[in-house]
């Protein structure tokens, strides 16, 4: 017998093995209904069994292997990803997930051993359960880590955009405070170090705000307005020397420095690269902007310690903390996600951006079209 028609034959006792592990796995699934736990049990075994009653070529059964799919896969998967929405809103792990499956193929391979099949075609036969099942896994898993991922990063956008407005009633106040001379030179020192502190707390959250919005699909470079790029750079410098008393930043601009961005995302690439060279580097900064005809080039520059060859493959990944730079430690203040933002604001304005790092000096360069469409 082969083995899609033993789980035709022998579909409800596989059901009743496949409730009693997930009730194994998961303590609140005590609470649940048995519907609740079948719930696509019985889709999963049938479409497993449709699968594997396939024609299937030795060229086809390879190209499986490496993910590929046919077309007649598309309600074999919609039926993983509901098992795998179900058990999430059920309380299930992913882990718990995965067992499920584990579980079930040794269900029907021991249940189906036990006719005694042992030839040739019973080896292929176990080949194609295996593929199937391994296919309904991986829609799961995909499904259910996608489901995940999107309810964390929302969870962090809603929070880091609710973070805003109180934080900005400390910025304000702390500027008040700064300025007020009735108050001892003490106090205004430390009004001067809540200040930067409260900028740092504001370039962490920003940071998170357009983390979340990358990774939403959200990042969309779409209120251009006529800017002039030596404005941007110069409120980008004054605001980092809030930050780096002690670093030195210098600005050169040539040429025609007009075009139409995004302000506010321009700024923020502006703000993470200033920062990024003055938490790294020796305090010297060069920030330059380059008239290159319907484009423009933006370089930022610190001399310092190299950063490894090793690091440069990921230096622009999320959360991403490995020290780039070789016998030295440093502590850095953000989240990890500057150089992220970076690229994904100047990709979104179908730009590019690069960095190279010699022993004397890191460069990071920024092309952006003049005028995105």
């Amino acid at each position: 017998m082969s083995i899609a028609s033993f789980i035709r034959e022998h579909r409800e006792d596989l059901i009743d093995d496949w409730i009693g592990y997930a009730r194994q796995l998961q303590p609140a699934a005590g609470n649940l209904s048995e519907d609740q736990l079948r719930d696509s049990a019985a889709e999963i075994l049938m479409s497993v069994a449709a699968n594997m009653e396939g024609l299937q070529s030795e060229a086809e059964q390879t190209a499986k292997s490496f993910g590929s799919k046919s077309e007649g896969d598309a309600g074999f998967d919609f039926v993983s990803v509901l098992h795998a929405d179900d058990r999430r809103t059920q309380g299930f792990g992913l882990n718990d997930v995965v067992a499920e499956f584990r579980a079930l193929r040794a269900s029907v391979l021991r249940r189906w051993q036990a006719l005694g099949a042992t030839d040739r075609e019973s080896f292929q036969e176990i080949i194609r359960f295996n593929e199937a099942i391994d296919q309904a896994l991986s829609e799961s898993v995909q499904q259910y880590t996608s489901r995940v991922e999107r309810a964390r990063d929302l969870f962090a956008g809603v929070l880091a955009h609710d973070l805003r407005a109180p934080l900005a009633v400390l910025q304000y106040a702390t500027e008040i405070l700064v300025r007020d001379d009735t108050i001892s030179p003490a106090g205004v020192r430390a009004s001067a170090i809540v200040q930067r502190s409260v900028l740092r707390m504001r370039a962490m959250i920003d940071d998170l705000l357009i983390f979340t919005r990358a990774r939403l699909g959200q990042i969309q470079a779409t209120n251009h307005t006529l800017l002039s790029m030596h404005t941007l750079c110069s409120s980008a410098i004054e605001e980092a020397r809030v930050l780096f008393p002690e670093a030195s930043i210098t600005l050169s601009c040539s040429g025609n420095p007009l075009g139409t961005w995004d302000a506010g995302q321009m700024g923020q690439v502006l703000s993470n690269l200033l920062s990024n060279a003055a938490r790294y580097g020796d305090g010297t900064i060069n920030l330059s902007v380059e008239d290159q005809g319907e484009w423009l080039g933006l370089t930022v520059s610190n001399g310092g310690e190299q950063i490894l060859s090793s690091a440069l493959p990921t230096l622009f990944d999320p959360l991403i903390r490995a020290t780039p730079y070789p016998d030295r430690r440093i502590s850095a203040a953000g989240l990890g996600l500057g150089l992220f933002i970076c690229k994904s604001i100047i990709d979104a304005h179908h730009g590019t951006i690069g960095v190279e790092s010699t022993a004397e000096q890191t460069t990071f360069t920024i092309r952006i079209p003049r005028h995105p469409q």
